[in-house]
């Protein structure tokens, strides 16, 4: 599945993360791979990190009450949303521009 590399990229990347948080991140770069066919690198890493920390703070829900903390919690989420939007289109421009380079080599 990955190469030496790119295992060692995405253990960079699974470091800090809980278990289940782990589990989160591989499911993700997993259904990446296989079911949308995107490129194993760097930004398909950023994208499943990003992906993991959305869920993580769903998972905080004792916080969304409070009217602040509130206002930052849905800050965030926007951020991460963002974040995860963009290394989505990297990911799809890269896979459009390999699908064009393999139909320019037949």
């Amino acid at each position: 599945m990955l190469s030496e590399p790119e295992k060692e990229i995405a253990k960079r990347f699974i470091k800090e993360l809980t278990p289940s948080e782990k589990y989160i991140f591989l499911n993700k770069l997993q259904e990446a791979i296989y079911i949308k066919g995107y490129s194993v690198d760097e930004a398909l890493f950023y994208y499943c990190y990003f992906f993991t920390l959305k869920e993580r703070l769903r998972a905080i829900t004792p916080y969304r009450k409070n009217g602040f903390l509130r206002y930052i919690f849905a800050e965030g989420l926007k951020d991460i949303e963002d974040s995860i939007k963009i290394y989505e289109e990297r990911l799809e421009k890269r896979k459009i521009q390999e699908i064009q380079d393999k139909k320019k080599i037949k």
